[in-house]
């Protein structure tokens, strides 16, 4: 038998990717609770261990609302690196134990992509994470990987929503307790839930006033309030934040029922707080299995009782896998089963109880329909490409393109709809609501539940808009200085290879090119 191989594809990226520079064998994505707790478990049983947390991010990142919606209100303390590093390590004495313990700690450094044994892997010579300070990026090879990159602010928005002074509430206790370097003094707060609850308790804490705590529904969602002091509208939602020269001077509020009956809330800041949304961006781009949720925030992994994702060596850990859990214990469990998977010895990995909170998906919906109702279509749903809620409805082009079609506007979210399932990928690419640099933080939930409401759907089944890597904004400068592989350069060319469609690059102009259009290519 005659066995005929192919020739050899030159333009194969395997073994020419850039290498990691570095490995370890546990890496830790997030030194919150539950990443600490695994990075020093992990730690004190021997194995090399690498935690990388983004915290302090830098002040660029900052204005531009990442990774958490700050919205104008953070001091000019955040311009010192220095001093904001001694405030993270003030704020988070686990950290200096795991620097004790032997890990590698890596501040101000975040995690742009992660990618493990699977479909499209076969260029690196094994599972890797990218990562990036503010002057580089490289990659960290890893046998284990455990990510607990915790939670980040929902928004919504409203009339005025768009200028500084409107706020998360993980943004807010992130300023106040870590950085220490919040610039408001009187506050109005959205929601009433346990995060509402717990974002009150801390302004009490830290002598920041709270104007009011303003809820769409009709009763209060957390019994912790009950009690308190605290000035509340029930039934209300927020319709226009007044602005001046600093931002936020006040906020107009209105009844759910009646827009007309408004009442004026003299503040500087606003906080958002009806929830918090888990971090799973890197589990999208590892192509890690996931659920919707509404009991634990949204869509989440699907993991095992250890924390063991779909993805073999992959473990998760806190908020990024269901709001409300015990971070450490998960944490830790999480670290004794990749130390087993390791042959290492380690304590069992008892199985972790995720409890169900409220519907979180529930709440947000109405939320959502009672800002619709108030504010009406005129407001951005999509800050940064300008988006409205009204030209998300009707699936209409981007504003700039100045161009609009009889036929399109015939189209609209109930329509579409009625061919099949909506999905937000497919209407990020039509009205690019959620293609802005914020990368969807500021809008991608509310955006979801908007189409929920135009299309007639329940919101929990709207799918998920997907992520891609980078998962943080990497400036050009960072980017230009990774290097490729000399074998990597030397097979590159525009056409990426495929000699039946068109003349390769450094053909053109040779007696090559020649040849290969008489033999009749292209074609």
């Amino acid at each position: 038998m005659t066995l005929t191989l192919p020739f050899p594809d030159r333009f194969n990226v395997n073994g020419k990717l850039t290498p990691p520079s570095e490995r370890a064998e546990i890496v830790v994505v997030g030194a919150g609770a539950a990443g600490a707790a695994a990075a020093l478990e992990a730690a004190r049983a021997g194995a090399s261990v690498m935690l990388i947390d983004e915290n302090p991010v830098s002040p660029g990142l900052i204005g531009m609302d990442v990774p958490l919606q700050f919205g104008g209100r953070a001091t000019n303390a955040v311009q010192t690196p220095e001093r904001l590093v001694e405030q993270i390590l003030a704020a988070s004495p686990v950290l200096a134990e795991a620097f004790e313990a032997g890990v590698d700690v890596r501040l101000s450094t975040s995690v742009w992509g992660a990618w493990a044994n699977g479909a499209g892997m076969s260029g690196f010579p094994g599972p890797v994470v990218g990562l990036a300070d503010e002057t580089r990026s490289w990659l960290v090879g890893f046998d284990r990987l455990i990510v607990a990159t915790g939670a980040r602010d929902l928004n919504f928005t409203f009339a005025g929503s768009d200028q500084p002074g409107v706020m998360g509430a993980m943004a807010f206790e992130s300023l106040l307790t870590r950085y220490d370097a919040f610039a408001g003094k009187r506050i109005v707060i959205l929601g009433s839930g346990d995060v509402a609850a717990a974002t009150a308790a801390l302004a009490a804490e830290h002598g920041v006033e709270v104007a009011a705590i303003v809820e769409a529904r009709a009763t209060l969602q957390s019994s912790t309030l009950d009690g308190t002091g605290f000035t509340t509208l029930v039934g209300h939602v927020p319709l226009a934040a007044q602005a001046g020269a600093d931002g936020v001077t006040g906020l107009t509020v209105c009844d759910v029922a009646d827009a007309a009956a408004r009442e004026e809330i003299a503040c500087d800041t606003v906080v958002v707080a009806v929830g918090a949304v888990p971090v799973i961006e890197l589990f999208d781009v590892l192509g890690a299995a996931r659920v919707m949720d509404p009991a634990r925030g949204g869509h989440v992994p699907v993991l095992g009782p250890d924390g063991a994702t779909s993805l073999p060596g992959v473990w998760a850990a806190g908020d990024c896998t269901g709001l409300g859990g015990d971070a450490v214990a998960e944490g830790r469990a999480a670290a004794r089963a990749a130390l087993a998977s390791l042959g290492r010895a380690a304590a069992p990995a008892a199985p972790v109880g995720r409890p169900a909170g409220p519907d979180a998906i529930a709440y947000q919906f109405d939320w959502a329909k009672a800002l619709l109702d108030t504010g009406g279509r005129e407001v951005m749903a999509c800050m940064c490409e300008e988006v409205t809620r009204g030209e998300l409805l009707d699936v209409q082009p981007p504003r700039y393109l100045g161009w609009r079609s009889n036929q399109m506007a015939q189209r609209d979210l109930r329509t579409l709809a009625g061919d099949g399932p909506v999905n937000q990928d497919q209407i990020k690419r039509l009205t690019r609501a959620c293609m802005g640099p914020c990368q969807a933080r500021r809008c991608r939930e509310q955006v979801a539940l908007t189409m929920a409401i135009g299309a007639g759907e329940r919101p929990e089944d709207i799918p998920l808009a997907g992520y891609r890597a980078p998962v943080r904004p990497l400036p050009l400068s960072v980017l230009a200085d990774l290097e490729e592989t000399p074998e990597a350069s030397r097979d590159w060319n525009v056409w990426f290879g495929i000699v039946t469609q068109w003349i390769g690059y450094e053909d053109i102009g040779t007696d090559r090119e020649n040849e290969q259009i008489n033999a009749g290519m292209p074609y």
